[in-house]
């Protein structure tokens, strides 16, 4: 705790603009940071690494991040929130530890349901230990992207799904195009990457890091160690297990090469033939795609990164490992890729993807079967805006109306239960009268109407450069250009959903 005659650190946390300003110098930190470890002096990385944690701008940004993204309303074991501008203050202040006298406190353990039926575990930490890890994550996130893979998607910077969707389509979408995939899921990957690789690696105080990850977590009210693995649930993980899986691509770079075939030709030799073995590999978090021209190579190609990954206390999980051919189609990321016997490549939303989209409209119509309509609205267009514009970039046109036509039966439904089935024809002309936003009848209260899938234009994504890193000056122009022409195409598909 803070002692009452200690002065504390007033900041404005109301004054937005006062916010963003602290943005700019905490960049200029980071900028250098890459610079420096671009040159590989190590020794000043770490000197502007401390000169970055220290400062008030950055322990500002890191306490605003916390106490301002969805899980605010989260308490760890301490069950405290930074929810007043006294607290927050105080954070600010205390963000200021001594290396050797700091101490983790024990994780809250909870589990969310994962797809499969299983139970994903998650380690939450206390908001202090959150906002410390925010802080120093600042400071490595620079070094993570000078390392990265450059393709590398999952837990980066202005990277995203579509990044990864977008190169895999790059990579596959020719008629000469490589036909075969390895599809790699990679086993409990946050629970079971060695601590001491982390420490012998990661550039970072290790007795931070030990903190981070052997504080162990707390469960039915009692304490359990942790001997490996980052929590899922810690901001500072993420970055800690992209470092741990950066060198893929080295390996699968390696792995390319010409091999040039000789033929004797009138007493000399000649090369006849020129045979690419070329890979492509596109990484999200821990689960990644190589995709070669030949299922022999990709398995010799598997078993090296086995060897990489055994290094890290990881291994392939067989269940979800498997190399395929583009014909036959594979899932990723929720999209299936399958190339057709004409040689054009097709990307779509997966069959469980569509189910679990259905799944969630069926049980947003049950929850509310009795509420208003102006409620129900309001509960399904969030869900249906955002799942369009996940799949608005890949070939949904026909999916979207399909299911616009499930939406509009469920509708028809909930109304027919609202009013015990009884006049259904003048219930249908009061809840699905036309509405001069769409073309297509839809349920609606007068002033707005569940958002047809097909009103979200499909377009083309533009990929992220793969080189592009956000901590480097060299590309801010590009970055703000990218912005400019991202911001301009929100405000140009806002204006046409008004016209529609």
């Amino acid at each position: 705790m803070i002692e009452t005659h200690k002065v504390i650190t007033l900041i404005s946390w109301e004054d937005k603009e006062y916010l963003k300003s602290l943005r700019y110098p905490v960049k200029r930190l980071q900028n250098r940071i890459v610079k420096a470890k671009k040159l590989g002096r190590i020794r000043m990385v770490k000197k502007l690494q401390t000169l970055l944690v220290k400062s008030l701008n950055a322990r500002v940004l890191a306490v605003k991040r916390v106490s301002e993204n969805k899980g605010k309303r989260t308490a760890g074991v301490d069950g405290e929130l930074l929810d007043t501008s006294a607290k927050k203050d105080i954070c600010v202040d205390e963000l200021k530890i001594d290396l050797v006298t700091y101490k983790s406190l024990p994780l809250k353990r909870i589990e969310i349901p994962k797809k499969n039926g299983k139970m994903r575990p998650l380690g939450i930490p206390t908001m202090f230990d959150r906002a410390l890890q925010a802080l120093y994550k600042q400071a490595l996130e620079p070094v993570s992207e000078v390392t990265a893979d450059l393709n590398s998607y999952g837990f980066r910077a202005y990277r995203s799904t579509q990044d990864a969707m977008k190169q895999i389509w790059n990579c596959t979408c020719r008629k000469t195009s490589k036909q075969w995939v390895l599809e790699a899921d990679i086993k409990g990957c946050f629970d079971n990457i060695s601590h001491r690789w982390i420490y012998d690696n990661i550039e970072l105080d290790n007795r931070l890091l030990k903190q981070w990850l052997k504080s162990g977590f707390i469960k039915d009210g009692q304490l359990f160690p942790t001997i490996s693995g980052t929590p899922q649930g810690g901001i500072i993980s993420p970055i800690l297990a992209n470092m741990v899986l950066d060198g893929i691509e080295a390996i699968v770079k390696k792995h390319s090469k010409v091999i040039a075939k000789k033929d004797k030709i009138d007493g000399k030799w000649v090369v006849t033939h020129y045979k690419n073995l070329n890979f492509n590999f596109i990484r999200y978090a821990d689960d990644f795609v190589i995709i070669g021209d030949n299922p022999k190579a990709l398995r010799l190609l598997q078993k090296e990164i086995e060897e990489f990954l055994s290094i890290r206390g990881l291994e392939l999980s067989k269940e979800k490992t498997h190399i395929t051919n583009i014909h036959n189609g594979f899932d990723f990321l929720g999209f299936n890729f399958k190339k057709y016997s004409d040689g054009k490549l097709i990307v779509h939303p997966t069959k469980d993807g569509i189910k679990s989209f259905k799944y969630k409209l069926k049980q947003i119509f049950k929850r509310y079967r009795a509420s208003s309509v102006s409620l129900l609205i309001s509960k399904l267009n969030p869900v249906i805006r955002g799942w369009g514009n996940y799949y608005r970039y890949v070939n949904s046109k026909d999916i979207f109306s399909t299911l616009d036509k499930y939406i509009w039966y469920k509708s028809l439904n909930w109304v027919k239960r609202v009013h015990h089935r009884k006049q259904t024809i003048k219930y249908y002309h009061k809840y699905f009268k036309p509405f001069d936003k769409y073309k297509i009848e839809t349920l609606n209260d007068g002033t707005r109407a569940v958002a047809p899938l097909t009103t979200i234009k499909i377009e083309k994504f533009v990929k992220i450069q793969s080189s592009a890193n956000p901590f480097d000056s060299t590309y801010d122009s590009y970055f703000l250009q990218r912005w400019s022409n991202l911001k301009a195409k929100k405000l140009t598909n806002k204006l046409l959903a008004l016209n529609a």
